[in-house]
């Protein structure tokens, strides 16, 4: 391996900017109710454009990241701005749910996956002595750009509709994510920061040949982790979806109001990708998640029995730090465990496990609260019973770990 001077810090503020852009994604809830006025439509049918959105999220990321393995971060950069930023302005232009679900759901979804594959693969390269440091903070960028979006998207949404607001916003994506794309460098091949000696990390051995999405496919750790990805971005995507909703139908706050709280709960979700991504660097991540986890239940029994703005504020801290944990903590398990060389298709292929959060999430919180007078109570202890279910499936990761991974002919091959 050679080493190579760049300058990565740069090259992750603008990965970090960018994630900021399509991080909005986060922010749907702010649209989602004047979307329902004005295309005079159910909540579940205005969700459901968010559901899509995250639900094909695996296809982009996959893309995203076999542009990155190539050397192809700034294509792929330029190629998914370009997409969300569109998808956004069009989404300004919808005239009925079903063009909300191409716009915002197929268009901005496919974009938003394919940048967020790129800064990702690209940075985790860039860092291979601060995985998880850096993995939590590219992703604090993504979840935390809804702490300034649901502001700025309230305001606008009041002074000049929602339309307007969408198209407004999509037109500043489209400029930021663009420039961003030109500072970003791509992790040259065999890269090693200076001074950085590879060396054995946790449960993870130096020397360790990296797999193929197809090798990966055949360890059964690979499945555990899909399913812990999913548990554990589960609860974050039923709130997420769904914050400004619960706010204001539960707990009486006004659209306003309710904003701000989304925005506590996003600047959570932030802090809680470089917390515990930093976290997991020292004591190891299956330790990381099942603490997240047995948090994650505690947050939800709260949320299901307090009846107060308090500990409605204490519950959405307590799941915003968890889900932000969550995606801060399996960009640096999938490089642990499969190796750096196919990094950013092998982490696209494990995020159809937040792929089935988002499909699952937000449709179990909308029909639990549908059926029960929008009241999501019930919605609370099935989230409860599933963190639970991960805690459990943390001990099976760890009996799968200790045992060596099956070696394959093919090790080296290309995916």
């Amino acid at each position: 391996m050679e080493t190579i001077q760049l300058n990565r810090w740069r090259i992750l503020i603008a990965a970090v900017l960018i994630n900021i852009c399509v991080g909005s994604i986060y922010a749907f809830s702010i649209f989602a109710m004047p979307l329902s006025k004005v295309l005079d439509a159910s909540m579940p049918q205005i969700m459901l454009a968010f559901t899509i959105n995250g639900a094909i999220s695996p296809i982009p990321m996959i893309l995203g990241g076999k542009l990155v393995d190539r050397g192809g971060a700034r294509t792929a950069i330029f190629l998914g701005g370009a997409m969300f930023g569109l998808g956004f302005i069009l989404s300004g232009m919808a005239t009925a749910p079903w063009m909300l679900y191409v716009t915002y759901g197929v268009i901005a979804g496919l974009g938003q996956g394919i940048v967020y594959s790129a800064t990702i693969g690209n940075t985790v390269k860039l860092f291979p002595d601060k995985r998880g440091l850096a993995a939590g903070i590219v992703t604090a960028g993504y979840g935390g750009g809804t702490i300034l979006i649901a502001p700025i998207a309230s305001a606008l949404i009041t002074n000049s509709g929602v339309h307007q607001a969408m198209i407004m916003l999509g037109s500043v994506f489209l400029v930021i994510i663009l420039s961003g794309g030109l500072l970003t460098t791509p992790c040259p091949s065999g890269y090693v920061p200076a001074g950085y000696i590879p060396q054995a990390v946790g449960n993870a051995r130096a020397g360790t040949p990296s797999m193929n999405w197809r090798q990966m496919l055949r360890q059964p750790i690979f499945y555990v982790i899909a399913c812990l990805f999913l548990i554990g971005a589960l609860s974050g995507m039923m709130v997420t979806s769904n914050a400004s909703v619960i706010g204001q139908t539960m707990f009486g706050l006004s659209a306003g109001v309710a904003a701000l709280y989304v925005s506590l709960y996003s600047l959570s979700n932030c802090l809680g990708r470089v917390v515990w991504g930093a976290v997991s660097d020292r004591i190891g991540q299956i330790r990381c998640l099942m603490m997240i986890y047995l948090v994650i239940a505690v947050m939800m029994l709260t949320l299901a029995l307090t009846s107060s703005t308090l500990g409605f504020a204490v519950a959405i801290v307590g799941i915003g730090l968890c889900f932000g944990g969550t995606m801060g903590v399996f960009p640096s398990i999938v490089g642990q465990k499969f190796g750096m060389k196919y990094y950013g298709v092998n982490y696209g292929v494990t995020f159809i496990g937040y792929s089935g959060a988002a499909f699952f999430g937000p449709r179990i919180a909308n029909s639990v609260a549908a059926a029960n007078g929008g009241m999501f109570t019930n919605a609370f202890y099935i989230a409860l019973v599933i963190a639970l279910v991960g805690f459990g499936l943390t001990f099976l990761y760890r009996a799968l770990d200790s045992k060596p991974q099956q070696s394959t002919p093919d090790t080296v091959k290309a995916a």
